[in-house]
């Protein structure tokens, strides 16, 4: 087996976050009501219950980085999530970042940033 890390997420609301996530393509592999695992492919994100969890006071965050960057960024904004500067969830364009990398933004329904990397 490969040795793998896996971000663990908060969630306010598991139903919510496994149909925010699902219009992009991620679907549930594990559920009970302390734990939530979705895969995408090869990405797998962990969430744990936070139901008082403030979104615009989260520090949460997490890189994602995939082969195909511009297809996952068109299946979120396809999903309904808009390209916006403020409130959640929210995009930020695709762009060649000052550390040599493309990169864009996905800030979920809690508040948590989503840096969206292509792989090198």
């Amino acid at each position: 087996m490969t040795d793998l890390a896996v971000p663990n997420l908060p969630s306010r609301d598991f139903d919510r976050t496994v149909s925010f996530y699902g219009g992009f393509g991620f679907a549930v592999s594990y559920r009970d009501e302390g734990w939530l695992i979705l895969r995408r492919g090869a990405l797998q994100l962990e969430f744990f219950p936070f139901p008082d969890l403030d979104p615009a006071r989260s520090s949460f965050m997490c890189s994602v980085r995939v082969d195909d960057l511009d297809g996952l960024y068109a299946q979120v904004s396809a999903s309904g999530v808009a390209e916006k500067t403020l409130g959640w969830p929210r995009l930020h364009p695709v762009r060649l970042q000052p550390w040599g990398l493309r990169a864009g933004f996905l800030v979920d329904l809690d508040g948590t940033q989503l840096h969206l990397i292509e792989n090198a």
